[in-house]
């Protein structure tokens, strides 16, 4: 997602690999797990496994730095095999040891972590990489690529693009690994357009928690797919995904649109992802102590900081059209028809041409920043949620406006707020989105970053505070990269869905050996 400050970097961190501890029906106890053994009944997984200080400290902690829980062992594979006769051994074992797949350590809660379990390092198979993605296809069926599932998207794009096609679905950030984001959903502006990076997946090869390599689409053990597909980790260890392909543009139009009122705001958000002209559209608060974005030139900044410190608030609508050489002449043309009867302030619309892949590339620039100021591995306190359409203006009426705007924090955010169409989410997939029958709903990320440990309190405080705001107000939130304390937290979140989920943990992981850091059926 691309943001109006600086720090728009952090949003998209969709990589959580979430865990329980499955009760099956009638038991009160989950399967007794067990202190990890001192060596593995595979001699050669057991030599790559590493016990060190260094490993163990990295992977007991993750982006958010929050959590820290300490695994028996990291296991660098150099192979799927290597990962399947890991799970084996702890399937066949009498007392199963706890594992986690780790990709490039965006989880925010800890959700990718396995104490005194093993974290199964899945970047060291990434240096294979011309191997592990390959891309396929014709015009006549389409065309798409086989991708490991622990290449970054990054990669994706990189390999892709040398064949002219990409990936229509993407998440803002791009450093984050294939089978991460799809273990979530994968959001961004695009997926009101083609849906969630999950909705564009043709086929995997899964490694189930007994153990098994299961090759699983729509059409071939449809039920694996389904599970996997926003299924936190909880069934399947993903060795590979097939991803949907399309011609990738040379260029975007990129334009961001100032507003004082939200409802028309969000009514222009509404039609733009219901027509066709942009290809991605989000959107983000804007408030005066909101930092500075490179998009904006300096007089520019200062004309909306003028404007931000008289309202309190403001509202910024960012959309992009892609577009190809053939039709350079035409582009400008094309965008003011495109932004005619918008309600925006006027004189308050501003533009920018970029590559495609500079595009999807935006925050690394950001990232690399921030780490050599020492501010990107700091607390991430974030708080992500998908929103009843219908509730929206009195979510910002009672959050934004209530509690983000008159506690005037200090906003080290970004603050994200945009619909997506509904009708691009399959609901068969174990994804959570808001039970009603809207044809939209909203995300909306609070991604905030701490200076310490005691802002990080404050900034959890308020998080807790909007969550029971929404709760006593009756607005059906869903929590995107969801983490609760309790079972009957954890229920609610799932719904109408929690029955099939617990059935699909017995059928797949059912000695609970997946996952154990989001404590779904091991909470209290």
């Amino acid at each position: 997602m691309a943001h109006p400050h600086v720090l728009h970097a952090y949003f998209v961190i969709q990589f959580i690999i979430i865990s329980f501890v499955f009760i099956t029906p009638g038991s009160s106890r989950p399967w007794p797990h067990t202190s990890f053994p001192s060596s593995l009944p595979n001699e050669t997984i057991d030599t790559k496994l590493c016990k060190d200080t260094s490993c163990i400290k990295t992977a007991s902690s993750d982006y958010g730095n929050i959590i820290q829980e300490l695994p028996f062992g990291v296991l660098y594979p150099s192979s799927v095999s290597d990962i399947k006769h890991l799970v084996e051994s702890s399937y066949n074992s009498t007392t199963p040891f706890t594992i986690a797949a780790r990709g490039n350590g965006h989880s925010v809660r800890g959700q990718a972590m396995a104490k005194d379990g093993v974290v199964v390092n899945m970047g060291s198979m990434s240096s294979n990489e011309n191997e592990r993605i390959s891309v396929n296809g014709n015009s006549s069926v389409g065309f798409y690529a086989d991708v490991g599932g622990e290449q970054l998207w990054i990669n994706v794009l990189g390999t892709t693009l040398d064949h002219g096609l990409a990936p229509v679905s993407w998440t803002d950030y791009l450093y984050l690994t294939v089978g991460g984001t799809l273990s979530n959903a994968g959001i961004s502006g695009q997926s009101s357009f083609h849906g969630p990076q999950i909705s564009n997946v043709l086929e995997m090869d899964v490694i189930t928690g007994k153990g098994d390599f299961v090759t699983c689409s729509k059409n071939m053990n449809s039920d694996l797919f389904y599970a996997v597909l926003g299924g936190l980790g909880q069934f399947g260890i993903i060795t590979r995904a097939r991803i949907v392909l399309d011609k990738a543009p040379n260029r975007v139009k990129w334009v961001r649109l100032i507003y004082k009122d939200f409802s028309k705001f969000t009514k222009d958000q509404e039609h733009l992802i219901s027509v066709d002209g942009f290809d991605y559209v989000e959107g983000s608060l804007i408030m005066k102590n909101t930092p500075a974005s490179d998009f904006f030139s300096p007089s520019d900044e200062s004309m909306i900081n003028s404007l931000a410190s008289e309202n309190g608030i403001l509202y910024c609508l960012e959309a992009v059209k892609y577009y190809d050489d053939h039709i350079i002449n035409t582009i400008d043309e094309e965008l003011e028809m495109i932004l005619t009867g918008l309600s925006f302030e006027s004189g308050f619309i501003f533009k920018k041409d970029a590559t495609f892949f500079d595009f999807l590339n935006r925050v690394r620039d950001e990232e690399l920043l921030l780490q050599s100021i020492g501010l990107w591995d700091v607390p991430h306190p974030w708080l992500n949620l998908f929103i009843p359409r219908s509730r929206i203006m009195d979510f910002n009426e009672g959050v934004f406006v209530d509690i983000i705007q008159k506690q005037n924090r200090s906003s080290s955010g970004p603050f994200l707020v945009y619909p997506i169409n509904r009708k691009k989410w399959d609901d068969n997939m174990s994804v959570v989105i808001p039970e009603d029958d809207e044809d939209m709903f909203y995300t909306v990320a609070l991604l905030n970053s701490a200076k310490d440990y005691k802002d990080w309190a404050i900034m959890d405080e308020q998080n807790t505070e909007i969550l029971q705001f929404c709760d006593k107000s009756g607005i059906k939130v869903k929590q995107y990269f969801p983490h609760y304390g309790k079972k009957e937290e954890w229920m609610k979140h799932f719904g109408k869905k929690w029955d099939i989920f617990n059935e699909r943990k017995a059928q797949f992981d059912p000695k609970m050996i997946l996952s154990p850091g989001q404590r779904i059926f091991n909470s209290e």
